[in-house]
């Protein structure tokens, strides 16, 4: 079955998709067919805009390619995981799987780079196994090295010391990994990260053809100037606001996870502590079972030493009941961020305030439903 599977539908590349297409007055080239689309037995083709420069992944540089090529999945993988990254100045990895983040780390004091990355695949070492990594900057021999120690199907970075390129190519001393794909992402940093910024529209096709152009996934949030400490005035109950500000530390998780879950499939949590993700709660139809799932993984992958207090968590929209704030509070998490404008943020604040946390609104939702 193996053998029929890996044959029969992964060596597929013939998408009879053509070379050309023009999509709303846009002209885009075909650059090549995939090894498949989301499924094996989808056919997919990539396409890049005529003329059009300055691209990060129409540019991009298949270091190794591996025996099969790319699939749609390893390409929105590499979408996602560099619309984390891109959001950090300091160096910051992205371990992706099936378009969601596995974990996320961003540098605390003076890290390398291995050790960001053992970070971010270690906050979930299990979903992390065949992923994607993705860095915002330059990857070392050491963490390469540290990559090839167990199996990776894609690692991109804007760019690899000669020393780490050895490494991802010794398939003598690293055999589990003789497929790894190593792409050179140009221009990652430069992609559009703000509200206001130039960039694409997305756009969305239905089943029987037509199609949803809307505008691309932005934020407005540049820094933690621009949290809001959560506050609200409600007809009946009057006015409340946050009791308890957060701290410089407690705004860096904050500002952290919020990035990270502008790529987490709706309705989606983050929690995070100390630059990396404890767990995230991603594609849950309801806000607390999006919550509950975030906290009962972080609970059953670190024990002992590591806990939850302490940690912060972002909400991807608002929270329409006060039962989500219980939940956070009781995991002993201390921080919440999240866009605000329930028509219960008065009880939401109440509950924040009863058990001593703080909360900070953005003013916006990061809704993902891709």
């Amino acid at each position: 079955m193996t053998a029929d599977y890996r044959t029969k539908y992964f060596s597929r590349t013939a998408s009879g998709f053509p070379d050309e297409v023009e999509i709303l007055g846009v002209t885009y080239l075909k650059v090549e067919d995939l090894r498949y689309g989301t499924n094996p037995h989808q056919g997919a083709s990539f396409y890049r805009p005529k003329g059009a420069t300055g691209l990060t992944f129409g540019d991009m540089e298949q270091l190794k390619s591996g025996k099969s090529g790319l699939s749609e999945t390893n390409y929105g993988d590499l979408n996602h995981g560099a619309n984390i990254v891109k959001y950090y100045d300091k160096p910051a990895c992205a371990m992706m799987k099936h378009l969601n983040p596995s974990g996320a780390a961003v540098q605390v004091g003076g890290e390398d780079m291995r050790t960001v990355y053992i970070r971010a695949r270690d906050a979930d070492a299990v979903a992390a196994f065949g992923g994607t990594a993705v860095f915002n900057t330059k990857v070392d021999a050491a963490a390469a090295k540290e990559i090839m120690t167990s199996v990776v199907e894609v690692v991109a970075a804007p760019d690899f010391e000669p020393e780490a390129l050895e490494v991802l190519n010794d398939f003598e001393t690293y055999k589990m990994n003789k497929e790894i794909r190593v792409i050179k992402l140009p221009n990652l940093m430069d992609l559009p990260k703000w509200v206001g910024d130039s960039a694409a529209p997305t756009i969305k096709t239905l089943a029987d053809g037509t199609m949803v152009v809307a505008d691309p996934l932005l934020t407005s949030i540049k820094s933690a100037s621009d949290l809001i400490l959560a506050t609200t005035e409600h007809a009946k109950h009057g006015k409340f606001t946050i009791e308890k500000t957060p701290t410089p530390a407690q705004l860096d998780d904050l500002l952290f996870s919020w990035y990270v879950n502008l790529n987490v499939r709706s309705n989606g949590v983050v929690i995070a502590k100390n630059g990396v993700t404890m767990a995230v709660g991603t594609g849950q139809q309801d806000r607390v079972t999006a919550v509950r799932q975030a906290i009962a993984k972080a609970k059953d992958k670190f024990k002992g030493d590591e806990t939850l207090d302490g940690a912060v968590i972002s909400s991807d929209a608002f929270f329409p009941f006060r039962d989500s704030v219980d939940e956070i509070a009781a995991a002993g998490i201390t921080a919440i961020v999240q866009p605000g404008g329930s028509v219960r943020d008065w009880e939401c604040i109440q509950a924040c305030n009863e058990h001593g946390i703080t909360m900070v609104f953005t003013g916006e939702r990061c809704f993902s439903h891709h």
